[in-house]
């Protein structure tokens, strides 16, 4: 599998050195384009990918590749991705999928007429965690469950594309979206409602959102996210015969499962890994050569969902990007 790289921020350069490190027999880092021919052909060599191309729309032109992950702001998402899915590339495209849902729509209907792959690169539905956290619910160790608290913060108020709200800036569609999709991945997507809200930045983006999901079953989780603080990123998990904690919701590095009478009973062992990104490329390679056209990790009904339960969250806020 070639695998190319559109645009070349900071999440490019991980997504490189995840793949090089990966050391697959059957999948290589090929190509990279910017809109800028001098910083790709930068990217390129610091690599070493065989091709580098100065616009996007020379790289999905190329006959060689097998799969284009979106690396650009939330913002451009769309655009990109219509660009690869219009000459029949498979795309990865990295979190959130677009703006909002009437674009994500769009795109997975485009998609789905053309028989093009594309996948949503939201690392931690992709996670052997995800799946270690979920199994432990469904065993009923933890009783029934009923709730859950989440946060994730990071002091990004000072990165551009964070606080532009012409690149789709926020809190919520960077961070806020773990915590929506650490609690679905744990209870479902049979959401009832929710409610929330938001500290607003002069520019007109979310600072910090509180958001309180419902379930049709009862349950709850009460989600925290932040631009302007670091956060301890906990998840908890609480049940009728215990609860569990996960230290960073956002790559968990340790699940630790206690009692009623908080005492630990468990330490659940995370496999080792790369990054974390390994994971998602692994997924679309195992889709791709079963001529699948979603992950079943992030499958495309699931992405819809949560990208119209983001809107829902914004219209609550009245918040709205320029471009909307």
């Amino acid at each position: 599998m070639n695998f190319a790289i559109l645009g070349t921020g900071n999440i490019a350069h991980i997504m490189a050195d995840t793949i090089k490190k990966m050391k697959h027999p059957d999948i290589s880092l090929y190509a990279v384009a910017s809109r800028n021919l001098e910083k790709a052909e930068a990217f390129a060599s610091k690599y070493h990918i065989p091709a580098a191309y100065g616009s996007y729309e020379e790289l999905v032109k190329d006959e060689q590749i097998d799969l284009i992950y979106i690396a650009t702001p939330h913002s451009h998402h769309y655009e990109h991705a219509k660009l690869c899915i219009l000459h029949h590339k498979p795309v990865l495209c990295e979190k959130s999928f677009t703006a909002n849902a009437k674009q994500a729509e769009e795109l997975l209907s485009l998609a789905k007429k053309q028989k093009v792959f594309i996948s949503e690169a939201i690392w931690t539905r992709y996670m052997p965690s995800r799946t270690i956290i979920k199994s432990i619910v469904e065993s009923k160790v933890l009783g029934e469950v009923h709730s859950i608290q989440a946060n994730l913060g990071y002091p990004i108020k000072d990165v551009p594309r964070m606080s532009n709200p012409e690149l789709a800036g926020g809190a919520l569609l960077d961070v806020g979206i773990y915590t929506l999709n650490f609690a679905m991945m744990a209870f479902g997507e049979d959401v009832s409602d929710v409610k929330a809200h938001a500290v607003m930045s002069t520019q007109g983006v979310d600072l910090l959102d509180s958001i309180t999901l419902y379930w049709k079953d009862k349950k709850i989780a009460v989600l925290h996210a932040s631009m302007l603080t670091p956060t301890d990123r906990m998840g908890y998990i609480y049940g009728e015969d215990g609860y569990l904690t996960i230290t960073n919701i956002n790559n968990p590095e340790k699940i630790e499962r206690f009692n009623k009478d908080h005492q630990l009973i468990e330490t659940y062992t995370i496999p080792s890994q790369i990054t974390g990104y390994e994971y998602e490329v692994l997924a679309c390679y195992d889709a791709l050569k079963e001529n699948k056209l979603e992950c079943p990790q992030m499958p495309h009904h699931v992405t819809l969902h949560i990208m119209k339960l983001m809107d829902t969250i914004r219209k609550q806020w009245n918040m709205k990007y320029p471009f909307e």
